[in-house]
């Protein structure tokens, strides 16, 4: 033993076999665990059943976040004990007519946090629709159809969940109300896109924010699918063009993310009416205020060729290159703008939930069809001012895409040039307010 050390203590060493004897209870003990007693099993089927009570006298009144909580708990119970309780049952009185009765009041908040509208514009929304619902779905009221819709597309809920909850025989039966309420929908407020009739109302808009002539907003949205068919991070592009209040002017869905933005551009409805047939974007040129004149015109996002009437950021392919003053506020202004596509798609997606998520791969035929879907609806909720949701639209901004590098149209140039002149001399003349939204600046 060493100078002022202390000897070493020793354990004893366990006896061979002891190793051998605790693995073997801790293993009986983990497969006795593995199964409930029938008094604990009594029990889980004592509360479940008085949780599926309490969930058809009382949904109406919770929260719906509340209800498909309450479902997911008891829907995972059902699936891991072997003696699950029975299916949650119909209930005797169909949820919509018992939300009716309940809930009579105009501005009763139940409508909103249901079906994101008040009952008065629902029922404006169902006088629209009523003719076409009658007649392709004669055997359920036109009410509860479209309550049902709007309910599916606010909560995502599943086909199972909407018939029980709205009385549809199966879960087929409520697929198909869903869908044949999303093409009258389609066919019935499709005018509320037509992207002429508004024309000036779209321009003077604009005017409010410093962009004379300017006629919308360019840019794309991403819907995301599950599957392999799309790659890992599969989505589905929405091209829309948008004013300077959100609302949605021209739709076009369902192109797959592997295509380059300027070759879905070429094969747009509104490309075409712009460069071939001429019936868009031919209204008269604005004198700005040296002399110039400049066109009418949309701005893009950078993922698109610079065009006469496309209008881009500046961007510089070295970085060492510096912007002048006046294109360095013209790219303010143009990147706030181009935040007017992401906020309408982020609203898009928040108050219709079920286009907020991933869609399965055997569902993406109809995808397209019900993003149009909740962008029209969008378009209808603005015209009769509904509140717009207020989550955190931050977490929903678009994916950047790759900048354009194809050649640059000399035209297109010179009309940015003359924008950015124009905005470089307003806000040396103006007071700046940056703390102003584009929506609060139409107000003054």
């Amino acid at each position: 033993m060493a100078a002022g050390g202390k000897r070493p203590k020793t354990t004893p060493k366990a006896p061979k076999t002891a190793p051998t004897t605790t693995t073997t209870k801790k293993r009986k003990a983990t497969k006795t665990s593995k199964h409930p007693t029938p008094e604990l099993l009594s029990l889980l089927s004592t509360s479940t059943s008085a949780a599926y009570s309490f969930l058809l006298r009382h949904e109406i009144h919770l929260h719906p976040s509340q209800i498909f909580s309450l479902e997911s708990l008891l829907s995972s119970i059902s699936t891991r004990f072997p003696s699950p309780p029975r299916p949650l049952p119909s209930p005797s009185t169909p949820f919509f007519p018992s939300f009716i009765s309940s809930f009579s009041a105009p501005l009763d908040p139940h409508w909103l946090r249901f079906f994101r509208m008040s009952q008065q514009t629902f029922t404006h929304l169902l006088h629209t629709l009523f003719p076409a619902l009658s007649s392709s779905l004669p055997s359920f009221p036109p009410d509860s159809a479209l309550a049902a819709t709007l309910f599916r597309l606010s909560h995502g809920t599943s086909y199972k969940s909407l018939a029980r909850r709205f009385g549809f025989p199966s879960s087929a039966d409520a697929c198909r109300v869903f869908y044949t309420v999303c093409k009258a929908i389609n066919d019935k407020l499709g005018n509320l896109v037509e992207f002429r009739e508004n024309l000036e109302r779209i321009v003077v808009g604009f005017g409010w924010i410093s962009l004379p002539n300017c006629c919308g907003v360019l840019g794309f949205g991403k819907f995301n699918v599950d599957g392999e068919l799309l790659g890992r991070n599969g989505s589905l592009l929405v091209q829309a063009l948008v004013d300077s209040e959100g609302r949605f002017l021209d739709i076009s869905a369902g192109w797959p993310c592997t295509m380059k933005p300027e070759s879905i551009l070429y094969q747009t409805k509104l490309f075409i009416g712009v460069e071939e047939s001429r019936e868009l974007l031919n209204g008269p040129a604005y004198e700005l205020g040296d002399g110039n004149f400049i066109p009418q015109y949309i701005l893009g996002d950078s993922c698109f060729p610079l065009m006469p009437w496309l209008i881009t950021l500046y961007v510089r392919n070295n970085e060492e290159d510096s912007f002048s003053s006046a294109e360095k506020e013209f790219n303010v202004v143009h990147s706030r703008a181009m935040g007017l596509v992401d906020t309408a798609f982020a609203r898009v997606k928040s108050r219709w939930q079920l286009l907020g998520r991933r869609w399965k791969e055997e569902c993406i035929e109809f995808l397209p069809f019900v993003i149009v879907t909740g962008c029209l609806l969008h378009n209808f909720l603005i015209k009769f001012s509904e509140p717009m949701p207020d989550d955190d639209l931050g977490s929903l901004k678009e994916e950047e895409f790759p900048i354009f590098e194809g050649e640059v149209d000399e035209t297109g140039r010179g009309i940015r040039d003359f924008l950015a002149e124009h905005l470089s001399r307003i806000y040396f003349d103006w007071p700046k307010l940056p703390s102003l939204r584009f929506h609060e600046l139409e107000l003054i």
